[in-house]
């Protein structure tokens, strides 16, 4: 086990690599850069644009130099935990991040609280009650909830809460609060509006949840050692416990690798329509600009979830299911 966990942990570093190579190739390859959009937007507003200063800020970026000198300079920097200036905010980007981080992992950590909490007994309890009433009103609930566009839902909500209520849902927290340091009353707020956008991020994750789990868990129900135990007299909640579900949850743990920067990206939409101050909505921005080193840290960020996401899915599925081994297939 320590040689596979030191193995997984040794490959990633090669991964993390490749991946920052395709990221920034990727960044690079519009036409233009960060400078050339902003002036192109200055001409458009009419306003005159001095080359000898733009000139002078390419130099000052770094701008001017060979594409892979700015690669190995940008990848430099994250090994010593720099990740960059943020050419349209005018800071480091660890400044420009730090505290919409903080908010993003919130979201994130509830939605996917939210959506394994909710998902699992409505899956268990629709598997064990099949073709009765409650099962398919569970699974037509699940199927508008897969059918419903998370920004969709958002725009409804905003709708009827300021038509019926006459309230704003958007933000996640009051306006006295935004730009002010951590405190408790602030934490407050959050939790107060965090309850939106785990609804509206979560409900098409929840059920989703709910078909595939009930899925697994009917067709793990039809097999010969669940027909066994119940021959036996084995108590019908300890079978299903006992094997059946833990079979059923292999395909959840396996997408742990895919769920954190699942929601952390896939919520952007929804976070510009709620006026989230998440990453999302800036890592849009920065792409629409080319603020190359912005974006290229939230992809990477995204990546270096995915790659420990992957790890940690395979380190619980070898410890759920007894089925797998680790290392399984290699030359003895």
């Amino acid at each position: 086990m320590f040689g596979y966990i030191v193995h997984r942990l040794l490959v990633m570093i090669p991964t993390l690599l490749a991946i920052s190579l395709i990221v920034f190739i990727i960044i690079q390859l519009p036409p233009g850069d960060y400078l050339s959009t902003y002036m192109a937007e200055l001409q458009a507003q009419g306003e005159a644009v001095d080359p000898q200063k733009l000139a002078y800020l390419r130099e000052i970026y770094g701008l001017d130099r060979p594409a892979w000198q700015q690669y190995l300079y940008w990848v430099w920097g994250l090994l010593h935990g720099d990740m960059g200036y943020s050419f349209a905010y005018n800071l480091p980007v660890t400044q420009v991040v730090g505290d919409r981080l903080m908010l993003t992992f919130i979201v994130s950590f509830s939605t996917i609280m939210f959506t394994w909490i909710v998902a699992f007994p409505i899956g268990i309890y629709s598997a064990t009650h099949q073709y009765s009433w409650s099962d398919y009103g569970l699974t037509f609930l699940g199927f508008v909830g897969l059918a419903t566009p998370n920004f969709l839902l958002a725009l409804v909500m905003l709708y009827f809460a300021n038509t019926w209520f006459g309230i704003s849902i958007g933000g996640l927290m009051d306006d006295r609060f935004i730009g002010t340091p951590w405190s408790l009353a602030k934490l407050g707020s959050v939790l107060a509006h965090l309850w939106i956008p785990v609804i509206v991020i979560g409900l098409s994750g929840t059920a989703g949840m709910i078909r595939r789990l009930r899925a697994n868990l009917l067709d793990e129900l039809q097999k010969q050692y669940v027909v066994t135990a119940r021959a036996k007299g084995l108590s019908p909640f300890r079978t299903l416990m006992k094997y059946p579900l833990r079979m059923s949850l292999n395909p959840f743990i396996s997408d742990i690798g895919t769920l954190l920067p699942h929601v952390i990206s896939g919520s952007a939409i929804v976070s510009v329509v709620l006026s989230l101050p998440t990453t999302g909505p800036m890592l849009l921005d920065a792409l629409r600009s080319q603020d190359m080193y912005l974006a290229g840290s939230f992809l990477m960020f995204l990546a270096l979830l995915t790659v420990i996401g992957v790890f940690l899915s395979d380190l619980a599925l070898a410890a759920l299911d007894p089925r797998i081994r680790l290392g399984a297939g290699s030359v003895k």
